[in-house]
């Protein structure tokens, strides 16, 4: 759990707990109420004036070729009277889970709240939509082949043009850093400072235990850093966490090559799902997050839905002070 302080007033905090609580949340027996009170308890008596929690429970997913079709869909700009959706979320899933609308009844019961959309799906502090490429029972050419025809090409074009990828050491964060400061800079983001990221480094690569790690993938081309990315494995599943490339090297594709490689790392590592984190739900071409959701969906895979992050104001006076709060520091 992690505790936010209220500036100039360190005892109220805001308590965190992202893609948490770990519990058994398919289990034919599990009752939320078994643990949320107790958990909201203690909190109000460490001094937490709300808790934010985003159980990792899936609820819908879309499969590749059903957001193919709607980005075709919204593509063609086909006149409001024929085509209408505007989100993937409008769109039938593929698969709905049958744990997640019960999950929702608790927390709403519990007097959990949920942050109004930003129309885009990130109103979370974590994605709500991610999109995922699933790796277990299957070969590498397996996976290779579920790829559209741009990314094979693209990953094929970085090979023929020279681009060489390497794993990176602590040291090369520097090399990634600066590449993506850069890309701060073109795609008009804060970034992190280095400090953040050496400190993620040491945390995650402190055990021995083989079950997690973080890793930094340098594709070069003709002697200098090109791209540069970030994967962090748990258990069975990795992420593409961070990812920076320079607009002078784009033409050769560095960036489909770092995907290839996290892809072939995780499916040697055994991981069963490669996520390629958040995308954005929105089906209007016009949008900029638009590119995102068609970058993705070329590596196969599926589109899914998590429930969300969910809000429990313990002390509802400084719950809406911290937010009119966080919404100034925001614009």
């Amino acid at each position: 759990m992690l505790h936010r302080s209220v500036p100039k007033i360190r005892w109220r905090t805001l308590a965190y707990i992202p893609e948490g609580p770990v519990v058994d949340w398919t289990s034919p027996t599990h009752d939320p109420a078994d643990w949320l009170q107790p958990l909201l308890d203690h909190c109000a008596t460490v001094g937490a004036f709300q808790v934010k929690m985003g159980p990792p429970i899936a609820a819908r997913r879309w499969d590749a070729a059903t957001v193919k079709q709607a980005l075709a869909d919204a593509d063609a700009n086909r006149p409001e009277d024929t085509y209408q959706l505007t989100s993937l979320g409008a769109i039938p899933a593929d698969w709905s889970s049958p744990v997640a609308p019960a999950v929702v009844d608790a927390l709403q019961s519990a007097g959990g709240a949920q942050m109004a959309s930003s129309g885009a799906g990130f109103a979370d502090v974590q994605p709500r939509f991610v999109y995922c490429v699933s790796l277990q029972d299957r070969t590498l050419d397996d996976v290779f082949a579920g790829f559209n025809q741009l990314w094979r090409r693209n990953v094929r074009k970085a090979e023929k043009s020279g681009v060489v990828v390497r794993l990176g050491s602590r040291e090369d964060l520097a090399d990634f850093h600066r590449v993506y400061v850069e890309t701060a800079e073109r795609d008009h983001f804060t970034p992190r400072g280095q400090v953040y990221f050496e400190r993620m480094w040491d945390a995650l690569n402190s055990a021995t235990d083989g079950y997690h790690g973080m890793t930094l993938h340098i594709a070069e081309h003709e002697g200098h850093v090109a791209s540069a990315t970030i994967m962090i494995r748990v258990g069975d599943r990795a992420w593409y966490s961070y990812g920076a490339s320079t607009t002078a090297d784009r033409d050769v594709r560095p960036s489909n090559a770092l995907q290839w490689d996290m892809i072939t790392r995780a499916h040697a590592a055994g991981c069963s799902v490669y996520d390629l984190r958040g995308i954005s739900d929105t089906l209007d071409p016009a949008n900029h997050l638009f590119g995102l959701v068609r970058f993705k969906v070329g590596s196969g895979g599926y589109a899914q839905e998590y429930i969300g992050e969910w809000d429990f104001a313990l002390r509802k006076t400084w719950a809406r002070a911290y937010a009119a709060y966080s919404a100034r520091a925001r614009t």
